[in-house]
């Protein structure tokens, strides 16, 4: 199951009827496979824990049921350990900690592929090939824009993994790219 995206999708599919969040899924999906692609790790298994990471958040978004919930159903339908702890890694406020480069790629693209999203649909051609580092950090100068996304998360996200904030940002924005069409951007 844990390599089997196509059942990880329909799972998503089954808790998650909202286009945003699904685009989100596969935003953050789209971040995390390029890392495992460049880190050179299971690409299908890290895909597939960021395609679910939030897969419970529409039926249960309060801190105290996501990803909680989440993880009960993962369990449920036996999904291994390493996925549901990565899982339960990307919220603060499980207090699971971050100890794999899995668990630091998940948290560190989660807010930006996210951000990137809100950066490109302000563009007037809403066009990820306009999206630019520079306009990325512009915006995240700016407290009302995207008021939700922890910039602090972004930065944190980047320096946990070693990587310029700069260069995160760029990759993603890249990786993000490669699946324009499925995103709508």
């Amino acid at each position: 199951m844990v390599n089997d995206r196509e059942a990880c999708l329909s799972l998503l599919k089954e808790y998650t009827k909202s286009e945003s969040l699904l685009k989100h899924a596969y935003a953050v999906e789209s971040c995390v496979r390029a890392y495992a692609k460049k880190f050179g790790e299971d690409e299908e298994f890290w895909g597939n824990v960021a395609l679910l990471h939030d897969f419970d958040y529409e039926r249960y978004p309060t801190a105290e049921e996501h990803p909680y919930k989440g993880a009960e159903i993962l369990r449920e339908k036996g999904f291994d350990e390493e996925f549901i702890k990565t899982i339960m890694s990307h919220a603060d406020y499980t207090g699971v900690p971050r100890d794999t480069k899995l668990a630091k790629v998940l948290f560190a693209c989660d807010e930006l592929a996210g951000f990137i999203t809100s950066v490109t649909l302000v563009r007037p051609s809403k066009s990820l090939d306009e999206v630019k580092v520079k306009s990325v950090k512009k915006k995240m100068k700016d407290k009302g824009f995207s008021r939700a996304v922890s910039r602090e998360d972004i930065i944190n996200g980047a320096e946990d993994l070693g990587i310029p904030l700069e260069e995160h940002i760029q990759f993603c924005i890249e990786a993000m790219k490669d699946k324009k069409d499925l995103l709508g951007l």
